[in-house]
């Protein structure tokens, strides 16, 4: 794939980029493992004056980064200002806390006095540099959720964003060195997937972290497991929305259709699995349809367009595969399933909602990544848990009810990283974020995240 900026709302290609030579790898890498030596020994205080100043320079830079995402990657210019004030706020949310969630634990000295210490405690330390392989869907978002908590951590970092999103990538790289981090604090790699498993073999590199697909997150794992390197990895989801009896069922559907058309569909997290109670399954199937029906789809640059462009050609004709695949054998089209009139370019599709569908379907299987929604009928709780778990996936999972015995079920049932109770799953830098079975492992954010790459060390002296 080309490193370039293609509008998907047009299909035109707007810059093209060469690739770093080997060479100009090189001067990165030892850049990065030379600034780690002295950087790691900053304090907390130094760090948090960074970021607060590189969290001033992006909301400064809010409007101009918002047109390049939009422009590279098809988001709504509302959304995608939406996206850069959330990146300042987290920035700034680290740069306030990160001392205090590293701060050193000292266990209890009843806990630790057969050991024979006189004291014993627990400190976290840097690794080093870390290589961030990051999506074009949430361009910016994505990767300071990363770096925030990497460099307050005292670790450098590495990043091979996506390649359709170029002149974002280019943006975060000289963002961090405009707010004064030293050189080779923060770097950019324009590369090709292609280079990614040399600079992780790299002996410079200390560990991974990969937002993206499940193919890539195993490429990563195996060649990270075979130079035994820590990974984190948030692959993709196909997250449950159940609504249950007791919910709010028109407040359900609402909040669904924002849930499904997020980011024009394009969003691990994403509702994309709608079960319905069938005690309300009328009224929510009529709701939602009506919701998803009424968006406007359109120019994502103007400012009353709900829902834009999907990033690429393969992209939607992903879509229109598992469209097809269920409609062929036997689901029913509620809406949408087909490209709008009007739009001779772009890659652009219809709000989508299916019924219907069985596990016959590769949409039951698969991740729609796009602005289709899938929707089922159940019976009671037990047909809901087992039909919000049968699939591969366990990013996060969104329930409406107001049984608590029901919340409780849920929570302890449901195999998912998350499960957020009337309302859409968001990440937050104050909570853990991540998923289980083949959604990854490990965890973004809060202090779950920012100790993903520290070494957790053991200090013991003896009595």
């Amino acid at each position: 794939m080309p490193i370039a900026t293609v509008n998907p709302a047009d299909g035109e290609t707007l810059k093209t980029f060469d690739a770093l030579s080997e060479d100009e790898v090189e001067q990165r890498l030892r850049r990065a493992h030379e600034t780690f030596a002295t950087y790691r020994t900053t304090d907390f205080a130094q760090r948090s004056r960074l970021m607060n100043r590189a969290a001033d320079l992006l909301e400064q830079d809010e409007r101009d980064i918002a047109r390049i995402m939009t422009t590279e990657m098809g988001k709504t210019l509302k959304a995608a200002r939406a996206e850069a004030a959330k990146c300042a706020k987290a920035m700034r949310w680290y740069a306030r806390n990160a001392e205090r969630l590293l701060a050193d634990e000292h266990p209890a000295d009843a806990d630790v006095e057969d050991s024979g210490a006189r004291a014993a405690r627990v400190v976290y330390r840097p690794l080093g540099v870390v290589l961030a392989v990051m999506p074009w869907n949430f361009p910016l978002w994505q990767v300071i959720r990363f770096a925030a908590p990497a460099l307050m951590a005292g670790n450098v970092g590495l990043l091979k964003h996506a390649s359709n999103v170029p002149q974002t990538a280019l943006y975060l790289g000289d963002l961090f060195r405009r707010a004064g981090f030293p050189e080779g604090c923060f770097q950019t790699l324009l590369v090709s997937s292609g280079s990614i498993e040399a600079i992780l073999r790299d002996e410079r590199v200390v560990a991974a972290t990969l937002t993206g697909s499940e193919p890539a997150g195993r490429s990563v794992a195996s060649i990270a497991g075979d130079e035994i390197k820590k990974t984190v990895l948030e692959l993709g989801g196909s997250d449950p929305y159940v609504v249950m009896p007791s919910a709010d069922v028109v407040r359900a559907a609402r909040t669904a259709v924002t849930a499904r058309v997020q980011n024009n569909g394009q969003s691990c997290i994403a509702a994309k699995r709608f079960i319905v109670h069938e005690e309300v399954y009328e009224t929510f199937e009529r709701e939602f349809v009506a919701g998803m029906k009424a968006l406007t789809v359109g120019d994502p640059m103007e400012e009353s367009t709900d829902v834009g462009p999907v990033s690429s050609e393969r992209g939607r004709a992903d879509l229109e595969e598992l469209v097809d695949d269920a409609v062929e054998r036997g689901a029913t089209v509620l809406c949408g399933a087909r490209r709008p009139e009007g739009f001779d370019r772009g890659w652009y599709y219809e709000p989508t909602v299916l019924s219907g569908i069985t596990p016959a379907m590769r949409v039951h299987r698969e991740e729609t990544f796009g602005p289709v929604a899938t929707l089922y009928r159940v019976r009671d709780l037990d047909e809901a848990v087992a039909l919000a778990n049968d699939t591969s996936f366990g990013l996060s999972s969104n329930v409406w009810t107001e049984d608590a015995a029901e919340t409780e079920r849920f929570v302890r049932d449901l195999e998912a990283g998350g499960v957020f109770f009337n309302g859409m799953t968001a990440s937050h830098p104050a909570l853990p974020f991540g998923g289980v079975k083949r959604s990854g492992y490990g965890r973004e954010l809060a202090d779950h995240g920012i100790k993903e790459f520290c070494n957790a060390t053991t200090v013991w002296q003896a009595a």
